[in-house]
């Protein structure tokens, strides 16, 4: 026999979890000390682990109590159904995922220059034409707030310096796709991991997942396989493999 305490060390939860789950029924102690206390058994923890298994699907109590209790009920429609809401879940959050990079990689926030110098280093890509939809969309996200931290403090040579490395790193692409290299050779996954340092360096950290999303993105959104394809035909295609490549290459 184990105590509360015991109980919810092993499982992860509260003893006021515990001590609701017995007032309502759900899971009341197979016993009691001298002192009144309660004692779980082994039986309680397994209806405790199969409480906890639907909790974590997202059922409310007494859907779990049903599921547990009441031999009419078909565990199976009732999963059916979670099963549906857990994938739709989990498609809505894909696509947040997908809007939360998009909207990462479409700004370069905080650029602390004049309109006259913005427009001599960047011409008609000024970084800062997304701003306000990224910032009222993920002005939240660690991930804006490192990006807004770093580019506060750039200067116009640090931005004329960034646009460079871009532009030369775009002459190299466009070679490399010119000239018939695959998208997983060596030299297309190096370049992808170029491209993957460059945004960590000056913007945020960008794991390989997170940059995989940006290469489908380059393609899926017109405006990114625009910029991509001025700097070569099929770079952004092309792009998008070579950083796929490069990630399983990684990993």
């Amino acid at each position: 026999m184990y105590s509360v305490g015991q109980v919810a060390g092993f499982a992860g939860v509260t003893v006021r979890t515990l001590h609701h789950y017995d007032e309502i029924g759900l899971l009341v102690p197979g016993g009691r000390n001298h002192a009144g206390h309660r004692r779980y058994s082994e039986h309680d923890l397994d209806r405790l682990q199969r409480i906890l298994f639907y909790r974590e699907l997202g059922f409310p109590l007494d859907e779990v109590q049903t599921l547990i209790d009441d031999p009419a009920t078909d565990p199976r429609s009732h999963l059916r159904r979670q099963h549906d809401l857990l994938l739709a879940r989990i498609e809505k959050l894909r696509k947040m995922a997908e809007a939360v990079a998009h909207a990462m990689e479409a700004q370069k926030m905080g650029i602390q220059l004049t309109p006259e110098e913005r427009f001599e280093v960047f011409g008609d890509k000024d970084p800062e034409r997304y701003q306000d939809e990224a910032e009222q969309r993920w002005g939240n996200t660690e991930a804006y707030a490192e990006s807004q931290r770093r580019a506060a403090t750039y200067t116009k040579e640090d931005w004329q310096r960034i646009k460079d490395e871009t532009d030369d790193w775009g002459h190299r692409y466009a070679a490399l796709v010119a000239a018939g290299e695959a998208p997983d050779g060596e030299r297309a996954m190096d370049l992808a991991e170029e491209h993957r340092r460059h945004i960590a360096r000056y913007y945020f950290e960008v794991p390989y997942e997170m940059h995989i999303g940006f290469g489908d993105m380059y393609v899926a959104d017109e405006r990114f396989k625009a910029f991509y394809d001025s700097m070569g035909a099929g770079v952004a295609e092309h792009l998008r493999d070579a950083i796929h490549a490069n990630a399983v290459r990684k990993v």
